[in-house]
């Protein structure tokens, strides 16, 4: 008698042999699971927003309209999770932290030291891990 040696149907209680390949697609991260990024996308289209409203009444001139191209780019590039949206935005949050907060010691504005500390806030969300690793 010859006995069926067939070693590639798996017995019971047993776990399938590895086959080397990966069975699942590495996942591709999603805008959803990240509400901050959301967040600060829009906050950055609203300072985009306000620089081109400052310029068309006059109170900043015209060369301005480079930051709030910077600030439109970052919130677009932030959104589709690049990494250097990720790197223009840490950028332009830590300089706006760094104006407000020194706005704030000089002048008193309260308005500045409250943006200061949103911008504080979004800097220290963004230099986390996490959010480094989804991105691409």
């Amino acid at each position: 008698m010859s006995t069926n040696a067939n070693t590639s149907a798996p017995r019971p209680g047993t776990a399938p042999a590895p086959t080397g390949r990966k069975s699942q697609k590495a996942e591709k991260p999603s805008l959803l699971k990240l509400p901050g990024l959301i967040a600060i996308s829009l906050y950055m289209l609203l300072l985009s927003g306000s620089a081109i409203v400052a310029v068309a009444d006059g109170k900043y001139p015209p060369v301005y309209l480079i930051f709030s191209a910077l600030f439109l780019t970052a919130a677009i590039g932030l959104l589709m999770l690049f990494r250097w949206a990720w790197a223009l935005t840490l950028a332009a949050v830590a300089i706006l932290a760094g104006l407000c907060l020194w706005s704030y010691t000089i002048q008193h504005v309260v308005p500045a030291l409250v943006q200061g500390l949103l911008n504080l806030v979004i800097f220290l969300y963004l230099v986390r891990g996490d959010i480094r690793e989804k991105l691409r």
